[in-house]
């Protein structure tokens, strides 16, 4: 079960850093001048690598959250694996949020500022740091 648990926590870890990271790529796309070109080409190619990246760390995190679930029967009743599910979902959420945004810029569609953006990237912190307290703490 440690093993378990140590390859979800890094996991878990790293996929954080890419929703840490793809809204501040976002506020960038958000800055660009409409007349360069270069930059938000290559602030797109950026954004979409680190989103794919970031998919493919999502899933072994939700799997081996899962399994440790899974092994986990007595607790199912704690009211913070409740609070702490419900945040998963909610990072889960955002992810695909992630995607929609980027699909927003990849059309010329975005309509954010980049002040916006700097509150949204502010989000996944606020998540983490609640699962993490939950998970540490288990305070309910």
């Amino acid at each position: 079960m440690l093993w378990i648990k140590a390859f979800h926590i890094v996991f878990v870890a790293s996929w954080f850093a890419g929703l840490f990271y793809l809204p501040r790529l976002f506020v960038n796309l958000a800055m660009v001048p409409a007349d360069s070109h270069a930059e938000r080409e290559r602030l797109l190619m950026m954004a979409r690598k680190l989103y794919r990246f970031s998919s493919l760390l999502m899933i072994p995190a939700l799997g081996f959250g899962l399994w440790l679930w899974a092994l986990n029967f007595h607790g199912y009743n704690s009211g913070w694996l409740h609070v702490k599910l419900l945040l998963v979902v909610l990072a889960v959420g955002y992810h695909h949020a992630c995607r929609s945004l980027l699909r927003k810029f990849e059309q010329f569609a975005n309509r954010r500022s980049d002040r916006w953006f700097r509150v949204f990237n502010e989000v996944p912190l606020l998540i983490f740091v609640a699962i993490v307290v939950l998970v540490v703490v288990k305070p309910f």
